[in-house]
């Protein structure tokens, strides 16, 4: 993996961007301008196939996977049901978003051929897969049960 993998957060205090490399992601990291710690599950992260495995495999809490396109109203209509999650369930559960359209190699390694598509992650291995939007108050059900499993 190249030094310039990693993922961007941007700081609460400060807003500036800091980029994160992956393997230090779980790492308490700090923003660069202000020494604050850094957001991880305040916000969906975005992740493409060079960090998914590094991400994944070494998150501390479970991952949920949204798997979605930019075309996709169904998609968009989650979003913001995704985006509180990320900031509710912080600490216990990391929210990340793969576009497939972005990265077809995760979308046919997880037959994410319909979207949304929402896999949840347990030390790396999938436990749980959702195909299709749901409702507000069953996605934060679908979410809160697996931050808890």
């Amino acid at each position: 993996m190249s030094a310039a993998v990693g993922l961007v957060t941007r700081c609460r205090r400060c807003g500036q961007p800091n980029r994160v490399p992956t393997a230090r992601l779980f790492d308490g990291p700090r923003c660069g301008t202000c020494r604050a710690p850094l957001p991880l599950g305040g916000a969906p992260l975005t992740l493409s196939e060079a960090d998914f495995d590094a991400v994944v495999s070494d998150a501390t809490v479970p991952v949920v996977v949204d798997f979605w396109a930019t075309w996709c109203g169904p998609c968009k209509s989650i979003a913001p049901s995704l985006e509180h999650a990320a900031q509710a369930l912080a600490g216990k559960l990391l929210i990340v978003k793969v576009d497939i359209d972005e990265q077809p190699a995760l979308a046919e390694r997880f037959d994410a051929s319909s979207v949304p598509l929402l896999i949840a992650f347990r030390d790396g291995a999938p436990v749980a897969r959702q195909v299709g939007a749901l409702p507000p108050d069953e996605l934060e059900r679908w979410l809160a049960r697996h931050a808890e499993a």
